[in-house]
């Protein structure tokens, strides 16, 4: 066998360059499905396909980096998919829950409910721009602005949740309307998350203290026994951290000025 004849060096399997963007299409239809099963009444289905997708999204880069498959096409295509699950899907399922009751309330109000969906998507459109041209420019460790998977378990998990205590979304049109429009502007704002991701200087800056693997397992038990519930407290909790943290900032700050 001549090693420098291409023809009889064994190649990689093509097959596994899919397996990363496999999981950004199974996420897209999480997305897809999620429109559809709203528009037919079906809220539950929806928003467990959101948060399908949102597990799906996660594993997609992981796998990428694992099996060494990454290329420019996999990230823009994976925006794409995120698009559309975190972006158009949560909106249209609150649309459809909730927001669309408003044209009961009158011409004006109408049109503020189907505006304050657009509004929802084209910030989460802004925010995954914004993030693919920042890549490799902020610090790993934060997310500026809240994350679109965030926001989109944020309303799914709200809309589940009262599906799932019998609360009709007409009655809760209101807090609807406010949640979509409070969750798209957070996701444009300047404020930092915690991405979870580590700083990337080492293995000892990454070690988390025992407590939290305990809470960890905490959430897992209490996925399995109320999981809408569960995952709208994790989702308002995380929501909050960004501009409590922030305040906590600035307060410490301000105290710091006078003494110096």
């Amino acid at each position: 066998m001549d090693e420098n004849d291409p023809s009889t060096v064994p190649r990689r399997g093509r097959g596994i360059y899919l397996l990363p963007n496999l999981f950004t299409t199974g996420g897209l239809f999480g997305g897809f499905f999620a429109i559809i099963a709203a528009s037919q009444g079906r809220f539950e289905a929806a928003c467990v396909a959101i948060f399908i997708a949102a597990v799906l999204d996660g594993l997609d880069g992981r796998v990428a980096r694992l099996t060494n498959t990454q290329s420019e096409f996999g990230v823009q295509y994976d925006s794409l998919a995120d698009l559309v699950s975190f972006g158009m899907a949560p909106a249209m399922v609150m649309y459809y829950w909730a927001l669309l009751a408003l044209r009961g309330d009158g011409t004006p109000l109408g049109k503020i409910g189907w505006l304050a969906a657009f509004l929802y998507a084209a910030c989460a459109a802004l925010r995954l721009a914004r993030f693919n041209s920042q890549v490799g420019i902020v610090d790993k460790r934060w997310f500026i602005g809240l994350a679109s998977p965030a926001a989109a378990g944020l309303m799914a998990s709200f809309v589940w949740t009262c599906e799932r205590a019998d609360w009709d979304g007409s009655d809760l049109r209101f807090v609807a309307l406010g949640l979509t429009v409070v969750s798209g502007l957070l996701m444009v704002s300047r404020i930092r998350y915690t991405s979870f991701k580590g700083s990337g200087k080492g293995p000892k800056a990454d070690r988390v203290p025992f407590i939290a693997l305990l809470g960890v397992l905490g959430v897992l038990i209490a996925l399995w026994i109320v999981p809408a519930e569960t995952l709208l407290a994790v989702s308002v909790l995380y929501a909050l951290s960004g501009p409590v943290q922030l305040l906590f900032r600035r307060r410490r700050s301000g105290d710091a000025e006078p003494a110096g």
